[in-house]
C-alpha cells in the first residue's frame, strides 16, 4: 500500500469485529499498522479474534443497547488514545420469508441492530472522531440497500435506512472534516449467505444448488465476492486516497442488478 492510501496510525473502531467480515476488516487494519480496536456480543469468538491477532483490543457489546454503546465508544477511545475510523460492520441478517410470514418482533430485532445500532454508535463516536484529523466513518449497507431483494424485505429496508443515514451524516458532519460513506456488499461467499441460501431454497421450494448458482449468477462476474475484497474497500474508503469522497454508496458486489 503506498503513502497516500496508507491507513498508517489511524484508531479504528469496528464493530461485530470477532468473524466474518468484520474480522477480515480489522486484520486488514492490522496489516496496514493501524490499532484496532472490535466489539462483538460473542465472547468466545471476541476472545479467539484477540488472542490470534497481535495487536488486537476489544470488549463485548450489543450495539442496540444504549447503556453498552455508551461504555464501548469509551473504552476505545481510551484504548486507542483517540479515534479516527469507525466501521458500523454489526447487523442480522433478519428472516427470509414471505411479508405475510414475518412476525413484527422480527422486523423490529433486524431495524433494531442494522440501522438503531449505527445511530448509536455514530452518535456516541462523533464527538471523539471531531477531534481527529483524518476522521470517517464507514456503514455497512448491502446491495439489498440499492436494490429489492424478494423474501428478505425486512433486511433491505434495515439497509436502504442505511444508505438514508449515511448520505444525511456526509452533509451534517461534512463541515466539520468527518466523512461518511457506505459499502455495500453483493452476496458474500461464508456461513451466512449459506444460511440464507438454504433458508431461500426452502421457502421457494427450489434445490439448493439452483439458489445457489441464481446467487452467483447475480453478479456480472457470476461469483460471489469475498471479505476481502469488503475489507479492501472499507480500507480505501478511510484512507488519504479517498479523502474527498464522501456521502456516497460503494457497491462491491461485481455488479449486481438484480437480487434473487
Amino acid at each position: 500500500m503506498n503513502n497516500q492510501t496508507s491507513t498508517t496510525a489511524l484508531k479504528v473502531l469496528i464493530t461485530a469485529g470477532a468473524s466474518g467480515i468484520g474480522l477480515v476488516t480489522a486484520q486488514e487494519f492490522l496489516k496496514s499498522g493501524a490499532q484496532v480496536y472490535i466489539c462483538d456480543v460473542n465472547q468466545k469468538a471476541l476472545s479467539n479474534a484477540i488472542a490470534t491477532n497481535p495487536g488486537l483490543q476489544g470488549c463485548v457489546a450489543d450495539v442496540s443497547v444504549e447503556a453498552q454503546v455508551k461504555d464501548l465508544i469509551e473504552a476505545a477511545q481510551k484504548a486507542l488514545n483517540g479515534l479516527d475510523v469507525l466501521v458500523n460492520n454489526a447487523g442480522i441478517a433478519g428472516p427470509t420469508a414471505r411479508i405475510e410470514e414475518i412476525d413484527l418482533d422480527e422486523l423490529e430485532s433486524t431495524l433494531k441492530i442494522n440501522v438503531v445500532g449505527q445511530f448509536l454508535c455514530t452518535k456516541y463516536a462523533v464527538p471523539y472522531l471531531r477531534r481527529s484529523t483524518q476522521a470517517s466513518i464507514v456503514n455497512m449497507s448491502s446491495a439489498a440497500g440499492h436494490l429489492g431483494m424478494p423474501g428478505r424485505s425486512a433486511y433491505s429496508a434495515s439497509k436502504w435506512a442505511v444508505i438514508g443515514f449515511t448520505k444525511s451524516l456526509a452533509i451534517e458532519l461534512g463541515k466539520e472534516g468527518i466523512r461518511c460513506n457506505a459499502v455495500l456488499p453483493g452476496a458474500v461467499d461464508g456461513p451466512r449467505i449459506r444460511a440464507v441460501i438454504a433458508a431461500k431454497a426452502q421457502i421457494m421450494n427450489k434445490p439448493l444448488a439452483e439458489v445457489t448458482r441464481d446467487y452467483e449468477n447475480q453478479s456480472a462476474l457470476g461469483r460471489m465476492v469475498s471479505a476481502e475484497d469488503v475489507a479492501n474497500t472499507i480500507l480505501f474508503a478511510t484512507s488519504q486516497a479517498a479523502r474527498s469522497i464522501n456521502g456516497q454508496a460503494l457497491a462491491v458486489d461485481g455488479h449486481t442488478q438484480a437480487l434473487s
